[in-house]
């Protein structure tokens, strides 16, 4: 049996989504089981998932996702290389892997890792520097870095945001001098990160989420990939769904405003002075949107500022954003998944985590992850549009949510 890898955040999960399944299997045969590593209720740009870990596994596992693994918090909620670099070290750890695989806009996995491969030169490094010298943003100094070492067509590889997470994929695999094969699947529909559907067909998270947070509930569960819908729609029933941040804004802006500067300078790991930007916007706004605009520059990306808040929020401190995966934790599956569950207790170079309540027996770090994610977990719960929902204690509370016969080819509205 072939066995395939994705990273994910199903933020919600859309037909784009289940395409890139159902090419999976094409391309490497019916009989491919898949595993995905999911990013739980925090995800990469800074932001609370607009639905609960558990449903959008379920949803994952309902649309032909044999086993879903989480994604720690601290790759979760990390950089675009922090993230893959988790996402892909989770994976290659079940033992099980031959394919990794991600939609990209360019759909040529040998052109990404030629582009990893500049990355990892060791003259990339400084070429980097001397571009940062003339005040551009990162992602503008390494476009013009690789451009100067390996020309136009490589360069452009990282002008597209899921291009770009190919080639990090690529570069931890590389990194690793892993035998596991990258299979780049061309993204059709929306680009990532905009709000616009200018595909109906295949919509963006984010352009669902815009229309959720408009109030176009009909349209976003519309562009929702059925299972998806179905999870929805019964998180919404308990008060769970949807989740925005403006549920919790106040308390965002105490947090910020009750930080030092010293607290502040904590959450810049590239000790740039972004810190107090972000400290001196914290004190004047009367909102998180106020605040990033206020804080943000030519120079820093928004996402990198959206994240120094949510380790604010959330008390991520440094040692703690640098957790390494301590374990494998599922959060759902079917048939398939069980067996591969089972291979991966005797294959898998992290153990296996079903039961919260045997993570002391895995030792300190193991524990000390779970913690932070159980104390992540309650504070999102908080943001549960209502208030009866927001109870904590859930990561101590759930097991996995496994599949039964009755679970597929049932009526979704």
């Amino acid at each position: 049996m072939r066995v395939a890898g994705m990273i994910t955040e199903y933020n919600p999960l859309h037909p784009g989504h289940l395409r890139l399944v159902e090419t999976i299997r094409r391309k490497l045969g019916q009989d491919t089981a898949i595993i995905c590593c999911m990013s739980g209720d925090f995800v990469q740009r800074g932001d609370l998932a607009v639905v609960r870990r558990q449903a959008r596994a379920k949803a994952a596992v309902m649309s032909g996702v044999d086993l879903v693994l989480e994604l720690p918090l601290p790759r979760a909620v990390s950089s675009a290389e922090g993230f893959a670099e988790g996402g892909v070290g989770l994976l290659l750890a079940t033992g099980l892997l031959d394919t990794l695989v991600f939609g990209s806009e360019r759909g040529d996995a040998a052109a990404l890792q030629q582009t990893a491969a500049v990355l990892l030169r060791e003259t990339f490094p400084a070429a980097l520097r001397r571009e940062l010298a003339a005040g551009i943003s990162y992602p503008a100094a390494r476009q013009k870095a690789v451009l100067g070492l390996a020309g136009s067509d490589l360069a452009d590889v990282l002008s597209r945001p899921n291009d770009l997470l190919g080639v990090e994929y690529c570069k931890s695999l590389l990194r690793r001098a892993s035998a596991v094969r990258p299979l780049a699947v061309p993204r059709d529909g929306t680009p990532h990160g905009q709000d616009r559907l200018r595909n109906a067909a295949f919509p963006s998270s984010t352009a669902i989420r815009a229309l959720l947070r408009r109030g176009e509930r009909a349209a976003a569960l519309s562009r929702m990939a059925p299972a998806m819908r179905a999870c929805y729609l019964e998180e919404e029933a308990a008060g769970r769904a949807p989740v925005f941040y403006e549920t919790v804004e106040r308390a965002i802006l105490y947090r910020l405003r009750s930080m030092t500067r010293e607290e502040f300078a904590a959450l810049d790991d590239g000790h740039e002075g972004l810190s107090n930007r972000l400290y001196a916007a914290s004190r004047d706004s009367v909102s998180v949107r106020q605040t990033l605009e206020r804080a943000k520059t030519k120079r820093y990306p928004m996402a990198r500022l959206r994240r120094m808040v949510l380790w604010a929020v959330l008390g991520l401190t440094g040692r703690e954003r640098a957790f390494p995966p301590a374990y494998l934790r599922p959060l759902a599956m079917n048939a398939t998944g069980r067996k591969l569950l089972a291979r991966m207790r005797t294959a898998a170079a992290l153990p296996v985590l079903t039961k919260a309540g045997d993570v002391a027996a895995l030792g300190p770090e193991a524990e000390a992850l779970l913690q932070l994610e159980a104390r992540a977990a309650d504070l999102y719960a908080l943001a549960c549009p209502v208030t009866a929902a927001a109870l904590g204690g859930a990561v101590w509370k759930e097991p996995p949510w496994i599949a039964d016969a009755a679970s597929f080819g049932k009526d979704v509205p």
